[in-house]
């Protein structure tokens, strides 16, 4: 195995003071202060961007940024690295100038225009040669330089292979990754869906499930299922389960099978760092452990898992004024110092905050698939949507296909595109099937060969795969007709198993259709006094107040605005007496969850504080609020614990629009010793008559608040806590 590059020992110019960057085309003048602001001028312009004050105002200027982007050489670009707020060269922005320093001597005198024109005449081989001279802004640079044809033409021409027990991104393969997310976690939906995924040709590259409890107890269960399933079926692939590294990492101490390790990126050490609870320094220390202990470490060249998307950064406000496409380019170099196995690219799942429409987000996948090819990664794509968004299926398959030209290595299989636990649309393993048809590729061959055996493909004599007897029909792993009945009652949004080719029948379409679009119109919901009524409290109970999003637009269009307060209701929260925990209630993205689940669910949770004698005050009602918006009501009011309970946006089933969230807010007391994180997140999620019941979420939430209070800590730190009290406790009882 390589070495990694000690962080200390990466060289980094100086910062530099801003240069001016103007020129005069036409009689007019365009100026841009700064390496940011012509960078996220000269892109295609895209929601987060527009909201950020980084795109051009108007085409013609954003030309003038291509035109004088183009002049730049890579030693400009490499003699101004962009700083964080304050100034500095944070550790994603380093970790992106541990490059091959030959290639880049050998090309730094080129300007961009240069670059991009033997970009044009290189071979495979020739680009990535180039690639690995280059830092994530360079990247990104070039990205905004091309056009559709020449972003595919590009990318096309890069082959990126890794291997663990399959070998994926071969020339004409195309893989998959089977996501067989449940609400619950429930092991039976969980192989109901890796069964129908396997029986369709989806699985070769990996089956990874991201998990509703992210605590070390659910994941090592889900890994122990996954791992059953893949050895009953002999499918050749790996598994994975998609939780926070680090409890990962303590799973895989404690034996559990973590063949392939995720976690996700982020272009900033802010947002890396405060929001997804991760430091450069424990990316090293996962990957060392797994090429210590991992179970796959014998026979798997890569070992490791990545999710990106655009968007994230500029989301939590935390972009340090960069653009989205240039921050996800130094996710990729973050992602390029561990030889990943593969990387999945999720532009789409944020929201309208970030990518608006159908072309925002075609455009930014193509951008994403070149930036990360070009820089040695093997890009599977996941071109996807929210119901929040304008974005739809069509624009979904218009950038599939689109990818595929360009020579994606794999996409996601989610069964009929319907997310049942994340409540988004990706791609399925229907589409799988239909893009491989399409463009003449094949799942990798150890898996083609496994699943001819099994009848789900025939080999032709000319060696291509067709789709055999046994594709899209899960019984075959099933040992009864009522063991498939049995399985089946656990799967929420189960619309049929009928195809048509590699298509899923007519029926099956429409009835999935219609159920996407009654959720899409839960996002307009208001929140009704009327439907809000809970038995044994009184109307005066609950006090209704306002965040800075004054209309739906709004709300939906910048985040930002529902995290902070009116300046009304920040006097109304300092009038209110104490409480040791403040109960929020907000729509979020969907009004329907809340009329749903509280009626049920506040008196559980209530009963189950005040029978601690916890003070809980008055309940603050919030239309248009945003999770962090827990943040600013505990800064106003002082409480010990805010719990968050805040509509889910909507997944594809009619009743999953009804899926509420609860968030539980630990402030941080000041003299804390880590100082860059003030509030910690304990989150309870799919709670819904077909997820998570209100009745038992009320008592899980008051049993879990209880446990924020007792110990002072919530989220990873709680959790790491607990399990060293329950190895304690294992430990007393011997």
């Amino acid at each position: 195995m390589k070495s990694l590059t000690s962080i200390i020992d990466i060289q980094i110019p100086e910062p530099r003071p801003d240069k001016e960057y103007t020129t005069c085309l036409m009689d007019r003048t365009y100026t841009f202060q700064g390496l940011k602001h012509l960078l996220g001028a000269a892109d295609y312009p895209k929601a987060g961007d527009c909201s950020a004050g980084l795109a051009a105002a108007d085409e013609a200027a954003r030309e003038a940024a291509r035109a004088l982007l183009s002049s730049l050489t890579l030693k400009h670009l490499f003699e101004h690295p962009l700083t964080d707020d304050s100034g500095q060269v944070d550790s994603v922005m380093r970790v992106n100038y541990d490059i091959d320093g030959e290639v880049f001597d050998s090309i730094s005198h080129l300007t961009l225009g240069e670059v991009k024109d033997k970009l044009m005449g290189q071979t495979g081989e020739g680009i990535k040669r180039i690639g690995r001279g280059l830092t994530g802004p360079m990247a990104a640079a070039l990205a905004k330089l091309m056009d559709v044809h020449e972003l595919i033409f590009v990318s096309k021409k890069i082959e990126t292979r890794t291997k663990a027990r399959t070998g994926i991104g071969q020339r004409g393969t195309l893989s998959s990754r089977l996501q067989p997310n449940h609400p619950t976690d429930d092991t039976e939906g969980l192989t109901l869906l890796t069964y129908l995924g396997l029986s369709m040709g989806s699985g070769d590259c990996l089956i990874g499930v991201n998990p509703a409890e992210d605590t070390v107890k659910n994941i090592t269960a889900v890994l122990e299922q996954l791992d059953a399933v893949r050895r009953q079926t002999g499918a050749p692939t790996q598994i994975c389960v998609l939780g926070h590294v680090k409890t990962q990492t303590s799973c895989l101490e404690q034996g559990a099978p973590v063949e392939i390790l995720f976690q996700s990126l982020a272009g900033t050490d802010q947002t890396l760092v405060e929001e997804f609870d991760v430091t450069v320094d424990d990316l090293d220390a996962a990957w060392d452990m797994m090429n210590r202990i991992g179970p796959l470490r014998d026979e798997a060249d890569q070992m490791m898992y990545f999710e990106t998307g655009q968007g994230s950064e500029v989301s939590y406000g935390k972009h340090n004024g960069m653009d989205m496409t240039t921050c996800e380019a130094l996710c990729y170099g973050l992602a390029r110092r561990y030889n990943p196995f593969m990387v999945n690219n999720v532009t789409g799942f944020i929201g309208p905050e970030t990518h608006r429409d159908d072309m925002e987000m075609v455009i930014s996948n193509l951008q994403d698939h070149f930036m990360g090819k070009l820089m040695g990664l093997p890009m599977g794509m996941a071109p996807c949507y929210t119901l929040h968004s304008n974005i739809a299926s069509e624009g979904q398959q218009i950038a599939t296909e689109l990818l595929t030209a360009a020579g994606a290595n794999y996409y996601m299989d989610v069964y009929l595109n319907t997310d049942r636990m994340l409540a988004y649309f990706d791609t399925s393993s229907h589409d799988d099937q239909t893009l491989r048809e399409i463009h003449g590729r094949s799942p990798a061959p150890e898996f083609a060969e496994w699943a001819v055996s099994k009848g789900i493909y025939i080999q032709t004599p000319e060696g291509e795969y067709t789709r055999g007897p046994n594709w899209g029909n899960p019984k075959i792993f099933c040992r009864s007709e009522t063991e498939f009945q049995a399985l089946l009652g656990s799967l929420p949004a189960a619309y049929g198993f009928e195809n048509a080719g590699p298509r899923p029948a007519n029926q099956v379409s429409r009835t999935s259709r219609f159920n996407q679009a009654t959720a899409r119109n839960a996002i307009y919901s208001d929140l009704d006094p009327e439907q809000l009524i809970v038995d044994g409290l009184e109307p005066d109970r609950f006090k209704w107040i306002f965040t800075a999003a004054d209309s739906r637009e709004a709300h939906l269009n910048d985040p930002e605005k529902g995290t902070r307060l009116s300046s009304e209701s920040r006097s109304l929260l300092g009038q209110l007496g104490p409480s040791d925990v403040r109960i929020v209630l907000s729509d979020g993205l969907s009004a329907d969850a809340i009329h749903h689940n509280i009626p049920d669910l506040l008196p559980v949770l209530m009963d189950g504080l005040q029978s601690r004698n916890l003070c809980i005050g008055e309940i603050l009602i919030a239309p248009f609020g945003r999770v962090k918006l827990a943040e600013a009501i505990s800064g106003e009011s002082n409480p010990r614990l805010v719990i968050m309970l805040i509509g889910e946006r909507p997944g594809g089933d009619a009743h999953a629009s009804k899926s509420m969230s609860a968030y539980l807010m630990f402030p941080l007391d000041p003299s804390f010793s880590d100082t860059k994180n003030r509030h910690e997140y304990t989150v309870i999620s799919n709670i819904y008559s077909n997820g998570l019941p209100p009745l038992e979420a009320g008592s899980l939430i008051a049993e879990k608040a209880l446990e924020i209070l007792r110990h002072q800590a919530a989220g990873n730190r709680l959790e790491k806590i607990l399990k060293g009290k329950t190895i304690e406790s294992e430990a007393g009882s011997l």
